[in-house]
């Protein structure tokens, strides 16, 4: 029994999990070894690159349509939660991090975009702290813009004001905490 594979066409944008979203801008037909295959030809414009999924592994890849809206309102719920801060070490939640990013789980991203965000009168962040914060807010903010239709830096900046917006609450928390 074979399971219906996941099709998408022509123009579709799609998330592919280490990339983020791209468009799906041609179906093709290759000889690869000897094996007639489907290929759905991808197009992640800010990399400016092209990737060729076969259409049959599309789906164990993780390849997927743009979320739902309720994801979407999930996810943007989740940037106004608590940030959980984690004690850790770094290298050990710079991978947790970077595995939720990849995952290509808009609400994983979220959260790492909310636990990463620094107010204006937070300390600030280390370098590579910034890099996956920045990492995360652009796979967050492509999603967002892709399916809200306007551009990435609107996008950008919705998802900063919904952290700014947050931010204080709980650093009022903490502030009353400490005194």
């Amino acid at each position: 029994m074979a399971a219906k594979a996941l099709s998408f066409d022509v123009g579709d944008y799609v998330v592919y999990p280490k990339h983020g979203v791209g468009r799906v801008i041609e179906l093709q037909k290759q000889e690869i070894a000897g094996m007639q295959l489907e290929l759905y030809v991808l197009r992640f414009e800010k990399e400016r690159m092209t990737l060729r999924v076969p259409t049959n592994k599309a789906e164990s890849v993780g390849m997927r349509k743009l979320s739902s809206d309720k994801t979407l309102k999930e996810a943007l719920d989740t940037l106004k939660g608590k940030p959980k801060v984690k004690r850790t070490m770094w290298s050990r939640r710079a991978q947790e991090y970077e595995a939720k990013i990849n995952s290509g789980d808009l609400v994983s991203i979220a959260e790492v975009v909310r636990d990463l965000f620094r107010a204006d009168d937070q300390p600030e962040q280390s370098y590579s702290e910034r890099q996956i914060f920045e990492a995360a807010a652009s796979r967050l903010a492509r999603e967002l813009a892709a399916m809200e239709e306007v551009d990435e830096p609107t996008a950008l900046e919705k998802i900063l004001d919904i952290l700014r917006e947050a931010a204080p609450k709980y650093n009022k928390d903490k502030d009353a905490a400490a005194a």
